[in-house]
């Protein structure tokens, strides 16, 4: 009979916790939960999984679409169009009415790009640019196989500057990357990914865009984008 009772003992003890572990799960991800408004699209409407949304804006020209983190907030976005909300966060961002007013808006006409990878066990990394105000994508590379997002960062602002250059344009261009800013900035990625043979090619296209760096100007002024006050960059692949 003592043994029956300590397994009991047991047996709750860890129902118990396992049961706490759930809620914690839960709430988890309930916080990282997001609900995604098309307003444009090959179907438009509420979508609460990033694959329904991508399945109906992937392929569609001017496609207008962006993520919230609530359904109420959703909604309410779903009522209006899709300029009310480019660029914006409608969160509390955690900044002053001060704060907010000496960083002001974006400027829209503009180039933004960014990197992602795919996951943090492949480490498949791409990038893109494109044009701020309307999401259209400029340039799109990779995915290139052991990444990461700083080195993409670079890529992508290297990328970018020689696209306007190549085209005679003086826009400026976005960047959320501080790390890609300063590495720009000195012609030098300075990152500890190290060189294998998957990545080979990605270490030629860093070497590529350190010497044209080196060996080119430009007058493209190089901007930070300011997620906590204006949203994500509009070159965000969505995958946060």
């Amino acid at each position: 009979m003592e043994i029956a009772v300590v397994n009991i003992h047991a047996f709750s003890h860890s129902c118990i916790l396992t049961f706490f572990l759930c809620v914690e799960n839960i709430k988890r991800m309930a916080k990282q939960k997001k609900y995604y408004v098309i307003w444009r699209g090959h179907q438009t409407g509420i979508f609460s999984s990033w694959n329904e949304c991508k399945k109906n804006v992937q392929g569609f020209t001017g496609a207008e679409y962006k993520s919230f983190k609530s359904k109420e907030l959703a909604e309410e976005a779903y009522q209006g169009n899709y300029w009310e909300f480019a660029g914006k966060d409608k969160m509390d961002s955690g900044l002053s009415k001060e704060e907010l007013a000496k960083l002001g808006t974006p400027v829209w006409k503009s180039l933004s790009v960014d990197a992602a990878c795919s996951s943090a066990g492949s480490q498949l990394m791409e990038y893109q640019g494109v044009e701020t105000a309307t999401k259209q994508v400029v340039f799109r590379q990779g995915p290139f196989p052991e990444g990461t997002n700083n080195v993409g960062e670079f890529l992508a602002l290297v990328h970018g500057l020689a696209f306007l250059k190549k085209h005679n344009s003086k826009l400026p261009i976005y960047s959320d990357s501080r790390t890609a800013m300063k590495w720009v900035r000195t012609a030098y990625c300075n990152t500890t990914l190290k060189k294998t043979r998957s990545n080979a090619k990605l270490f030629d296209l860093i070497k590529r865009g350190e010497t044209w760096l080196k060996n080119n100007t430009y007058e493209n002024e190089i901007l930070k984008w300011e997620t906590k006050a204006w949203g994500e960059i509009p070159a965000d692949f969505g995958r946060k």
